[in-house]
């Protein structure tokens, strides 16, 4: 029996990935202030819809906005991990790394009252040692690489890597990867920022955007018995009007295509059944 699965997620960075930026002006500040307003908009279209989804929260936030941090748990949505801070984690080292993940975890624990057992990366960019730690801490999958658009598969740990030489790959983990893209994510699409070097231009038509949304489920539906699609989404980022009317009618277009919409957990916990880990000999 054919089952298309979809993911919706939403990273609820609010100010979090502007200060990790540097950019802690009043005006950067505001736009991630608008992610607050943005995620009861969010929960309350969902609740209409039955879905359950996954919030991938930084510390940072979960502890700068408890109230509506636990009314997203209270209302049935899963905490994910997203670093203490919004800083990638190849940009920290080892002992950041280590201290943001266990500082985070504590966070979520305290104010949600769930343990994390999913991780998405800031910025989608993991370090040589975060596969390591998240083994170490207990977490069931990652949703930080792009290996494939709708197949989960299991992270390799110990992979070297060199210019001039072919690739070396590690072994096989338990954790498992639910894949991501940016072409699936709402921020390059949507966001302008302007830094000292750099110009993200965003400003995409949302129906341009919501058409490409729909083929990938609709590539994935013709093409495969069994996959799960993942949808990336920021409060302060989909929450305006009429992005707001995108994810409506996405939503609305992916239930009439036959579309289970499930948490990340159990897309994950579904893929581990048809897939169980092999241990290595």
């Amino acid at each position: 029996m054919a089952t298309h699965i979809v993911c919706l997620t939403f990273d609820f960075d609010a100010m979090s990935g502007f200060i990790a930026r540097g950019m802690t002006t009043p005006t950067p500040i505001s736009r991630g202030e608008f992610g607050v307003v943005a995620a009861p908009r969010i929960l309350d279209l969902l609740k209409l819809r039955g879905i359950a989804s996954t919030w991938f929260i930084p510390g940072h936030t979960v502890e700068t906005y408890p109230r509506i941090c636990a009314e997203v748990t209270a209302a049935g949505h899963e905490i994910g991990h997203h670093g203490w801070t919004h800083v990638p984690p190849n940009d920290m080292s080892r002992e950041q790394e280590a201290e943001g993940l266990a500082r985070g975890i504590a966070a979520i624990e305290r104010v949600c009252g769930a343990t994390p057992r999913g991780y998405r990366s800031p910025s989608w960019d993991l370090s040589p040692h975060s596969i390591e730690l998240l083994l170490a801490h207990g977490f069931y999958y990652d949703s930080s690489m792009m290996g494939h658009d709708w197949l989960p598969y299991r992270v390799r740990h110990g992979d070297v890597i060199t210019l001039e030489q072919p690739a070396q790959f590690g072994g096989t983990t338990r954790l498992i990867e639910m894949p991501i893209a940016w072409s699936t994510d709402d921020y390059p699409h949507f966001e302008f920022l302007r830094t000292k070097s750099t110009i993200l231009q965003g400003m995409m038509n949302a129906n341009d955007v919501l058409s490409n949304w729909i083929d990938d489920f609709l590539y994935m539906k013709r093409n495969a018995q069994w996959g799960v699609l993942t949808y990336t989404m920021h409060p302060f980022v989909i929450g305006r009007g009429h992005r707001m009317l995108m994810l409506e009618r996405l939503i609305e277009r992916l239930a009439a295509e036959g579309a289970c919409f499930m948490t990340m957990r159990d897309a994950a916990r579904a893929y581990d059944s048809r897939v169980p880990f092999a241990h290595p000999a």
